[in-house]
């Protein structure tokens, strides 16, 4: 079995190696260009970057958009999916040294997220500086957690400390 590996005329496609290199450049090579399934999702190539925290209130979702304007952007909220839509145009211009470059950035995006509970429309504000959107989802009053603690008593069934 390891004289098949020391033979020098492994140039057909039973090498293993040529096959793990073959494989590993198609890896890469799609990861460079792009997957389908990425390039289906973001056609332009662009993906903001989400942060979503809980709180005791509800949910605080933070997007960056960099070269994004506010006017390019559409926020919606359809029950417990919200929605962010976009499209970045950016355009540079230089001229310097009697060279003059020209190099313009397009594309749209769109991100949907599921929930964990339908936030009223009207109470969610959202608002947009320098490239970051902030977005607020009250949860509903019926659905804010309620303090749950139980005291605990001591041996004698006395209360704790303090109460």
């Amino acid at each position: 079995m390891l004289s098949r590996f020391l033979r020098s005329d492994l140039t057909r496609g039973d090498d293993p190696f040529a096959q793990i290199q073959r494989e590993i450049g198609r890896v890469v090579e799609d990861a460079f260009r792009g997957a389908p399934a990425l390039r289906a999702a973001f056609p332009g190539g662009f993906a903001p970057n989400l942060d979503v925290r809980e709180t005791a209130e509800g949910l605080q979702l933070t997007a960056e958009l960099p070269g994004v304007k506010e006017e390019d952007i559409e926020l919606s909220l359809e029950g417990e999916v919200l929605t962010l839509r976009g499209e970045k145009k950016e355009e540079k211009t230089s001229n310097e040294r009697g060279v003059h470059i020209q190099e313009r950035s397009y594309g749209s995006f769109q991100r949907s997220l599921r929930l964990p509970f339908a936030p009223d429309p009207g109470a969610v504000t959202a608002s947009f500086d320098k490239g970051v959107l902030q977005v607020t989802l009250p949860r509903p009053p019926e659905q804010r957690q309620k303090d749950n603690r139980i005291p605990i008593r001591g041996a004698q069934g006395e209360p704790p400390k303090g109460q």
